[in-house]
């Protein structure tokens, strides 16, 4: 019986714990966009832009 006062305390300082943690990280827009860095993965980009080709290319001569 004595380990339920110190156990419920202790159990309510982690709830709010989690929920400060989740709410920070909301708040941060950590859960803004969930599909947008899927989608790029699937996204074909074997092609470089021609601003960054055309550095390498005076750089090899």
């Amino acid at each position: 019986m004595e380990a339920l006062y110190l156990l419920i305390p202790l159990s309510v300082v982690v709830v709010f714990i989690a929920l400060w943690v989740y709410f920070t990280a909301s708040d941060s827009g950590q859960f803004d966009d969930l599909v947008g860095p899927g989608l790029r993965v699937l996204q074909d980009d074997d092609t470089s832009p021609p601003e960054a080709a055309a550095p390498a290319a005076t750089q090899r001569e």
